[in-house]
């Protein structure tokens, strides 16, 4: 498929390829408007590609420059991508992400026991950080609205359909989806085919 664009958006890109040689260089192209807060922390592999309105919160001290979301080569964001790192994202070579995806290794408090500091007596931006690192691996391709929540790891070959929630680990080579997300297919190697299982 060719994509034709018009003459603003061609403009428009032309300044965004000149913004990324300049700053982001390996890059493919970074489309403006781009947020990056702590790009100290950032890596990435050649290749890399985000659409409109990506941002990027990589938080730490300010002599904390350990790279905290680390993409590999060849990945393609859409528009509107929010990746939150305060302890460690990473995504995998080749990766595909749609539009509107929310990736955090982060949650304003820990609901997974009683703790009083998570109370909901305290105002949400008051309780402290909890964090578990985000992998996802190589090949993964991420639908429109998804989002990826702390502690997960996706496995390659994985697709995530849109507006699921991942809030569990998944294997290599499944699809998944829903709220919260699900296994639906798994693919065999041997026959070729996306083979749907019931969880």
């Amino acid at each position: 498929m060719k994509n034709k664009y018009s003459l603003s958006e061609t403009i428009s890109t032309a300044y965004a390829l000149i913004f990324t040689k300049l700053f982001y260089k390996g890059a493919r192209l970074i489309r403006r408007p781009f947020y990056c807060r702590g790009k100290s922390r950032l890596k990435f592999g050649e290749g890399l590609t985000t659409g409109h309105h990506c941002r990027f919160d990589l938080l730490g001290d300010n002599n904390d420059n350990l790279k905290k979301l680390v993409i590999g080569k060849n990945c393609k964001f859409g528009d509107n991508v929010h990746i939150v790192a305060n302890e460690k994202v990473i995504i995998g070579n080749n990766c595909l992400m749609a539009s509107k995806i929310f990736i955090s290794d982060t949650s304003h408090g820990d609901y997974s026991n009683n703790t009083i500091d998570s109370s909901p007596d305290v105002p949400p931006d008051e309780r402290p950080l909890y964090m578990r690192p985000v992998v996802i691996g190589n090949n993964v391709w991420i639908g429109e609205n998804v989002c990826i929540l702390l502690g997960v790891n996706v496995g390659n070959g994985c697709i995530i359909a849109a507006n699921s929630v991942v809030n569990r680990n998944f294997h290599d080579n499944c699809m998944v989806a829903g709220s919260p997300a699900k296994r639906v297919k798994i693919y065999n190697s041997l026959t070729g085919e996306w083979i749907k299982i019931k969880e």
